[in-house]
């Protein structure tokens, strides 16, 4: 398995760790899911996010490029901000989804899934008739994820940047920690605020240390990937390879908000534009159960006759509410809100509301 930065830490802290695309990660610590996630939620918490990957896009062309390669309107971005977008594959699914940073009309760092590495940078790489300029840096980068209500506040006693004057999915380069050309990008995958910070691996101990020392007094802690998935799930955003990947649309898994169709051509446009004047077979969609139950990934929708209609993508006992929720592909009709479905756990039909 590949390590990160700080995979020496997460061992020396007891972290529980397992394979996650394909590197030596923290799933929870000795504080478990439930208390790491009331953490970021209500206080602050790090996250070694130091397994994404990291694509430089550069050149004359590098705008044409990302507007085909990518459903959302890059030129909408404005410099010192970030899009979340996706790569559509030609097929009428999805490669990733990724967020894109822009630097200036020439210059773009694209963060991608963990886990599509490999994938995406062929793929880049084959729709590139451009000639711009790519390099895959990820090898090259450290990311923590500082998350919290309190995250801002603790963040600012390490920089003189003014991180309450960079909003939301916007972020600069500036001086961490001591340390020079930090990205602190006010994005997160938690819902619960804070900021994503991407900097050369060589200065990871360093940032990581720093941290610790002024979080002390709010609480700081680590977490680990199962907290961030719970915490994502309870915010509803979609995970890769679960909820989205290269059999799902974006229409289908309701991203029609970054899918730009009268701002440009790309790829799949004549496919998505078609899809969606006919109407999607099936949809995503996040429910909650009616009874205590925990709905897990691959478990069959049902209607109230037993029917398979669809299947659970993501799903979790919340730590917040105590309630099973989840996300899940169904036919259509069954997709309008407040509908009730049936999640089907040990042949037992379970009710759940759509919300």
């Amino acid at each position: 398995m590949k390590t990160t930065p700080f995979t020496d830490i997460h061992i020396a802290l007891g972290a529980k760790m397992a394979d996650f695309a394909g590197f030596n990660m923290p799933i929870q610590y000795p504080t478990g899911i439930n208390q790491e996630h009331m953490i970021v939620r209500e206080g602050v918490g790090v996250f070694d996010v130091s397994h994404m990957g990291e694509f430089w896009v550069k050149g004359e062309k590098a705008l044409d490029f990302l507007q085909y390669i990518t459903t959302n309107d890059v030129s909408k971005l404005e410099a010192g901000k970030a899009q979340y977008t996706c790569f559509p594959n030609g097929k009428g699914g999805i490669v990733d989804d990724l967020i894109i940073y822009k630097y200036s009309t020439t210059k773009y760092l694209l963060v991608v899934n963990a886990g599509n590495i490999d994938k995406d940078w062929a793929w880049v790489n084959e729709q590139n008739t451009f000639g711009v300029q790519l390099e895959n840096a990820s090898d090259r980068y450290g990311q923590l994820a500082v998350q919290g209500p309190k995250a801002t506040e603790m963040l600012q006693l390490l920089t003189d940047a003014d991180l309450s004057a960079i909003p939301y999915y916007a972020f600069r380069e500036w001086s961490f920690a001591g340390v020079q050309g930090v990205i602190l990008s006010n994005t997160g995958y938690t819902g619960a605020g804070g900021f994503e910070l991407y900097f050369p691996k060589e200065h990871s101990q360093q940032i990581w240390d720093a941290l610790f020392e002024v979080g002390k007094p709010f609480g700081l802690a680590p977490i680990g990937l199962g907290a961030r998935d719970s915490l994502r799930l309870e915010k509803w955003y979609c995970l890769y390879g679960h909820d989205i990947d290269d059999t799902t649309s974006p229409l289908e898994a309701g991203l029609g908000w970054i899918t730009k169709f009268d701002a440009k051509d790309f790829i799949d446009k004549e496919f998505l534009l078609k899809q969606k004047a006919e109407g999607v077979q099936r949809k995503l969609v996040h429910f909650e159960c009616q009874e205590r139950a925990i709905p897990r990934c691959g478990y069959e929708i049902c209607d109230a006759e037993g029917n398979t209609i669809g299947k659970v993508t993501s799903g979790i006992m919340l730590p917040t509410t105590k309630i099973g929720v989840g996300m899940g592909y169904v036919q259509t009709a069954f997709a309008k809100k407040e509908t009730i479905i049936y999640i089907k756990i040990r042949e037992k039909l379970i009710p759940a509301k759509i919300v």
